[in-house]
């Protein structure tokens, strides 16, 4: 599995338009990880479900010996990575064969996975079009076949996006789940460490085995026990049939293209038709406010992580893209940061509130399908 792994990494490489997926990469690390999950096999003793499972690591989340660049041309220059992250940790504890550093848009600041820097990924489904981001790597080696499972970090949709848009499972948790530490996002109060896999129940697996907030957000934070299935009990099988699906018609049909809304109605009649599910009409207030409120708190979180190197001379190493973005968060005031999170606690409210009657709150994840490259925009993003 590893050789075919690594003559199908070389194929990607060779590629004409090129479209990266990994920008760390030893093939003699995942030939070594190989060997010794498969003596392990043999010996009769795998360390979990996820020995031997093929993974790749988002360019922001430290895996040791890989450098971490965050999609960048120079970040591994001021942040030297001596140990795996905290989540990836306990994936090498399980046994999974940590395949390399997965591309990304720089930063984590676009939703396209355009990156001019080491190449663009592209659609495995289509190669004229995005994987979206940024988060672009871990999605397309995952809806390539190529691993069964990638972990991506997402604040503000960065799992979620190109996960839809490659046709993926993609899980942005509750804040404080999993551990932060060892990713260059580790500041914030809206990035999680996420998985990307082919199927649901993947999800729930590699989700399982990174679960565990670190000691200062379990005091602060107080997380509640995550509340997993058992793929395996017949209890499971009924549960669906319990569920109320919020619905809030005029978001779920705010969308580019009617296409869209009209798939996810069928899946929601067949949710109703199959399980018994019930859709629930909701209003969720405010929804304008909730996306300044965040596009403040994510700036304001993402300009003061990198402002010590920003300042220090490296912005002309920046894309464009990332240069706009940083200029214009940096406009923000410290009162701008402080009325969005009076504003983040007003709108958990509603949400609380909404809870109380529904379990879910169901919606198309992007509003439109994966958009082409334009060529010009491979070179400067």
């Amino acid at each position: 599995v590893a050789e075919r792994f690594i003559t199908a990494m070389d194929d990607f490489k060779s590629k004409n338009p090129s479209a990266p997926l990994l920008i760390s990469y030893d093939p003699d690390l995942v030939r070594k990880q190989a060997a010794a999950s498969t003596q392990r096999f043999e010996e009769g003793n795998p360390l979990s479900a996820l020995d031997g499972i093929f993974m790749a690591i988002k360019d922001d989340i430290d895996c040791f010996p890989h450098p971490s660049r965050g999609g960048s041309s120079f970040f591994h220059e001021f942040r030297q990575v001596k140990e795996d992250a905290a989540s990836v940790a306990r994936l090498r504890h399980c046994g999974v064969i940590l395949v390399g550093k997965a591309n990304m848009h720089e930063f984590g600041l676009g939703t396209t996975g355009n990156n001019p820097n080491h190449g663009t990924t592209r659609n495995p489904h289509s190669p004229d079009r995005y994987t979206g981001g940024s988060s672009s790597g871990p999605a397309a080696i995952v809806a390539a076949g190529l691993c069964a499972a990638a972990l991506g970090t997402d604040g503000g949709g960065s799992v979620r996006i190109p996960s839809s848009l490659c046709g993926v499972v993609g899980l942005k948790s509750t804040y404080g789940r999993t551990d932060m530490k060892g990713s260059i996002c580790d500041s914030g109060t809206v990035e999680i460490i996420g998985p990307i896999t082919s199927c649901v129940e993947d999800s729930i697996l590699v989700y399982a085995a990174i679960l565990g907030s670190s000691n200062a957000e379990r005091i602060a934070l107080k997380p509640s026990l995550p509340c997993l299935p058992i793929l395996n009990s017949s209890d499971s099988s009924g549960i669906l049939g319990s569920l109320k699906l919020g619905k809030y018609t005029e978001w779920f049909n705010d969308v580019f293209s009617v296409e869209i809304s009209n798939t996810c109605e069928d899946i929601l009649n067949r949710l109703t038709e199959t399980h018994g599910c019930k859709t629930v009409e909701i209003v969720i207030p405010e929804l304008v406010e909730m996306r300044n409120a965040h596009v403040v708190s994510i700036g304001c979180e993402s300009a003061c992580g990198l402002n010590p190197y920003y300042e220090d001379g490296q912005k002309v190493k920046c894309t464009p893209d990332t240069r706009i973005n940083l200029a214009l968060f940096r406009s923000f005031s410290a009162v701008d940061y402080v009325a969005a999170q009076s504003l983040r606690r007003r709108l958990m409210h509603y949400h609380t509130e909404i809870f109380k009657k529904v379990d879910v709150i169901v919606t198309p994840t992007t509003g439109m399908t994966a958009p082409l490259i334009p060529p010009s925009a491979l070179k400067s993003g």
